[in-house]
């Protein structure tokens, strides 16, 4: 076994990794649990459970508005570029999750929406998150998880940029 060199220490423990590794085994989790979900429907959980549904379709679960978002505002939203959040959206649509629609302040324009399967889904995060926020709590302790929680909060206060 290598021993790591006590001057390159840093990349490994600094906050940013250690914030993507927390985020990682979240997202993880919640999927763990939609995959279990009885009211997820059937073949979204069979994908979720095949790890076909990854956390990068979580992306659209967070950001997609519930009366529906443009693309361009859904890819600024979730960070990603417009094309990679459009093929996200078409894994999303064949899936049943999400559809395009007209947008009704721009005929030209068009709006992603979640389909009622989708809204499935999206009741079914929520009840994922709530169950992976409380396991947090329990595992790191009520006060630790307020004050990490008021931290990343104040952390991400200018976040997304307008």
């Amino acid at each position: 076994m290598t021993v790591p060199d006590p001057q390159d220490a840093w990349r490994q423990t600094h906050l940013g990794r250690l914030l993507g590794h927390a985020l990682r085994r979240f997202d993880e989790r919640v999927l763990a649990l939609m995959a279990r979900n009885v009211e997820v429907p059937l073949a979204l959980s069979n994908l979720a459970a095949r790890a076909q549904v990854t956390a990068a379709h979580i992306h659209i679960t967070r950001h997609l508005a519930l009366e529906g978002s443009r693309l361009t505002e859904l890819a600024a939203r979730a960070g990603m570029s417009k094309q990679a959040m459009g093929d996200l959206v078409d894994q999303c649509e064949a899936w049943g999750l999400v559809k395009r629609e007209a947008d009704d302040r721009d005929k030209r324009a068009r709006r992603v929406v979640f389909t009622d399967t989708g809204l499935a889904w999206l009741k079914a995060f929520e009840q994922a998150v709530a169950q992976a926020d409380r396991e947090f709590r329990a595992e790191v302790g009520a006060e630790v998880a307020t004050v990490v929680a008021l931290g990343l909060e104040a952390y991400a206060g200018g976040w997304p940029p307008a």
